[in-house]
């Protein structure tokens, strides 16, 4: 059953990496990456059930939040343009 369920997760990772090279959009490209950075996290919670090594979830947890930091940071600079905030900053003394 986990080995079905390793074999879908990676059959998943290859479609959205594919998604990911051919999307037509920036925004379909950081969706395919979001993806899969999701699917890696769930792979390394279930490689970590079959080994029996309950600190790759620990790892899979980080991994995940590392995932969302990267993704917001992502979306932000193609949002601004930048990572600051001084554009704000001068659009607000305006």
């Amino acid at each position: 059953m986990f080995a079905a369920a390793t074999l879908a997760l990676l059959v998943t990772v290859s479609l959205a990496l594919a998604r990911a090279v051919l999307g037509p959009t920036v925004f379909d490209r950081l969706l395919a990456t979001n993806t899969i950075g999701t699917c890696t996290v769930l792979l390394l919670a279930v490689i970590g059930f079959l080994t029996g090594r309950p600190e790759f979830l620990d790892l899979a947890l980080v991994y995940g939040l590392l995932n969302l930091v990267g993704t917001v940071a992502v979306l932000k600079f193609f949002h601004d343009r930048q990572l600051d905030d001084r554009r704000r900053q001068r659009e607000a003394t305006r």
